[in-house]
């Protein structure tokens, strides 16, 4: 045969990018980056921000009890609610075993097992269960 009655040459199943290609690539990759990381380092700093009233409003004026229960003023060894919602940071650290700034052992105790107690739905929820996700 001729090269004229052959048929067309078929093109490569997998051809190998050009070098061009290949940059444009890593540039579109790099820029992505330099987009999604402030953006997840903002987040990890709102998440720190963020604030969990105890008790939650619907039941302000209401003590802590030591294992976190919502009881009535006047329940022994409960404590008075904190005078302003905690931050999210000071709860996370409290979580790690510290105290809760300005407040004693006990009332620290008190005030995370509260934290741990809430539920979908609960003033403060989001907050928590931001404090739980993992960070990259």
């Amino acid at each position: 045969m001729s090269e004229e009655n052959q048929p067309p040459a078929k093109p490569e199943a997998n051809p190998v990018p050009s070098r061009r290609t290949v940059l444009m690539l890593g540039a579109v990759a790099a820029s992505s980056v330099v987009t999604i990381r402030p953006a997840l380092a903002q987040t990890a700093g709102s998440v720190l921000n963020c604030q969990i009233p105890v008790p939650d409003p619907g039941r302000s004026g209401q003590y802590v009890a030591p294992d976190g229960r919502v009881v009535s003023p006047g329940t022994p060894g409960a404590f008075p609610p904190p005078g302003r919602p905690l931050r999210g940071e000071d709860v996370k650290n409290a979580m790690r075993g510290r105290p809760l700034p300005g407040y004693g052992y006990s009332q620290s105790q008190a005030y995370t097992n509260y934290v741990r107690r809430l539920q979908a739905g609960m003033s403060g929820f989001t907050c928590y269960a931001s404090l739980q996700m993992p960070r990259g």
